[in-house]
């Protein structure tokens, strides 16, 4: 498999998945799912092993996305070799991977949102807030994930 997208945030219970759970039903939709590896990892720890949080669940099966089968986990240096794009959904999260890059190193370390055409480059966290903000990263990750497919060379 020569794509494959890792996406990244502090605990890999809310923004990543949602973006994983996104990016594999687009890929469905359009046949392309067997030809891009596609996963989801949090800098910290504390939500290992869990499902992504109830909330963004819901929210997410509302527009049909399904992320119960995902679970949290922590970004690991492997990760480095086995992901041509390594994709975080903020700053903070941005410069914790910069910080563990191997030298060699050859694939894409960006934020997600630089796909995106809303002109934001930060998934802002919904932990702490109410269904807006779980709504809101819907709307940043499904138009991220429509600019990845088309700069990534894969049919739309």
């Amino acid at each position: 498999m020569s794509i494959s997208v890792l996406f990244v945030c502090l605990g890999n219970i809310c923004r990543s998945p949602t973006a994983h759970g996104v990016l594999l039903r687009k890929l469905s939709e359009r046949g392309l799912g067997q030809r891009v590896q596609v996963d989801s990892a949090g800098t910290g720890a504390w939500h290992a092993g869990e499902p992504p949080d109830r909330r963004a669940q819901r929210h997410a099966a509302t527009r049909g996305y399904d992320l119960s089968g995902l679970g949290a986990r922590q970004v690991e240096s492997a990760d480095f070799r086995r992901f041509t794009h390594i994709l975080a959904m903020d700053r903070a999260n941005l410069a914790d991977l910069e910080q563990m890059r191997p030298a060699d190193f050859s694939g894409e370390l960006a934020l997600f949102l630089s796909y995106g055409s809303r002109g934001l480059l930060e998934v802002p966290d919904p932990y702490y807030g109410g269904a807006q903000g779980f709504e809101e990263v819907l709307d940043l990750v499904e138009d991220a994930a429509e600019g990845l497919i088309a700069r990534i060379g894969l049919p739309a």
